[in-house]
């Protein structure tokens, strides 16, 4: 008897934790992943850019925080590409039931600005303003837990040899979404 009131309290806390990990107060910490390739063949060819962020829920569906960059790209004979960005970055969470395809997932829209620069080892270099802007998706697989996939259109404006740089980035990662003070106690509050 014990066990199944401990489950009907744990399902009840979910079902709340569901809607509350995107409420006022609570954070997101998290980081994405993009360009990963890995070359098996001669070329020896490595990509990989990560994206760390954090972001705090000022309002409800409405989260501000920072990021990082940091890239690499290496080929055999070719050098090793540099990329790099810190910044602010700001996310929506559409709280439309109609915008909900799949049970237990959100439709976002992330922007950022920043510092930010492209260095390839042979070509042209930018460093500069860096703006992104792009819709996502993000599924959770825990209540606390999220996999993302992110569109993603990154620019920088600045100087170097290029004025100007462009990509579309597609990218995953998975975000942790942790409960503000108010949840944390509402929570002990049912557990007693």
């Amino acid at each position: 008897m014990k066990r199944i009131l401990i489950f009907c309290i744990v399902a009840l806390c979910s079902s709340k934790m569901l809607h509350a990990q995107i409420q006022r107060g609570n954070v997101m910490i998290g980081a994405d992943i993009a360009n990963f390739d890995i070359d098996l063949g001669s070329g020896q060819n490595f990509r990989m850019t990560i994206n760390p962020k954090a972001a705090w829920f000022i309002q409800d569906n409405i989260a501000l925080g920072g990021y990082l960059k940091a890239g690499v790209s290496t080929a055999k004979n070719a050098g090793t590409d540099v990329s790099y960005g810190i910044g602010l970055l700001g996310r929506y969470y559409i709280n439309d039931k109609n915008a909900i395809v799949v049970r237990k997932s959100r439709f976002f829209f992330e922007g950022n600005v920043g510092v930010e620069g492209d260095n390839p080892a042979v070509g042209d270099n930018t460093n500069g303003l860096g703006i992104g802007l792009g819709p996502g998706f993000a599924y959770f697989l825990t209540p606390n837990i999220g996999l993302e996939t992110l569109l993603k259109y990154n620019g920088i404006v600045g100087f170097g040899s290029s004025a100007t740089n462009n990509h579309l980035n597609l990218n995953i990662g998975f975000q942790m979404y942790l409960p503000g003070r108010k949840l944390r106690e509402e929570m002990n509050n049912m557990k007693k």
